[in-house]
């Protein structure tokens, strides 16, 4: 869920393709897909222009990698966290936690995945897949774990922890982040005491 884990992804790969990805995690997060050019990349990668396109071919292709490894670390985490505890209430309060934190953090600039889909308004691009991906696959483990929790509508309830999930990350950026961070406890807490278990 937060910027590091990608990171630490990103450092398992050549050293050079890791230092373009780690420039394109935080240059594309703070200041748009579309506003950073390959030229900058390579430059702040302290890379040649042969080297990006060694590894990377095209910016698109690095766009498609930078939100890829969003999505795949941020399930992970989230999985984790769900997975962390035999109780599933306490891994959903786990995952409200780390959303606030994730919120009230310095550098906090909003949900990378609605960035990115603002960023490309056709729902077919590669990159609007790969976040539809991301919230199809939050939702499921919303899902999932309220069904282990014998919640009496678990779909409706993901429902809610789906829009509590990205209203915090939204109005965390653009609002009042202590009443973005209290709201999304209260839905959580909710939620959870309606669970049979």
């Amino acid at each position: 869920m937060t910027v590091s884990a990608p990171l630490e992804a990103a450092r398992r790969v050549a050293p050079a393709k890791a230092r373009i990805l780690e420039t394109a995690m935080r240059r594309f997060y703070d200041d748009g897909i579309r506003q950073v050019g390959v030229d900058l990349l390579i430059s702040e990668s302290k890379v040649t222009k042969a080297t990006f396109y060694k590894h990377f071919g095209s910016k698109d292709r690095l766009v498609l990698e930078y939100i890829s490894t969003r999505r795949d670390a941020s399930l992970e985490s989230i999985s984790g966290l769900v997975i962390a505890h035999a109780d599933p209430r306490v891994g959903l309060r786990l995952v409200a936690d780390a959303v606030v934190a994730q919120v009230n953090a310095p550098g906090y600039r909003g949900c990378p995945f609605q960035k990115a889909a603002a960023e490309f308004a056709d729902p077919t691009h590669p990159v609007r897949v790969v976040v539809t991906e991301f919230h199809e696959s939050l939702h499921e483990i919303f899902e999932s774990t309220l069904v282990r929790m014998e919640h009496p509508l678990p779909g409706e309830a993901a429902d809610e922890l789906m829009l509590a999930y990205d209203g915090a990350m939204a109005w965390s950026h653009v609002g009042d982040v202590i009443a973005a961070s209290s709201a999304l406890r209260r839905i959580f807490d909710r939620i959870i005491g309606e669970s049979a278990r």
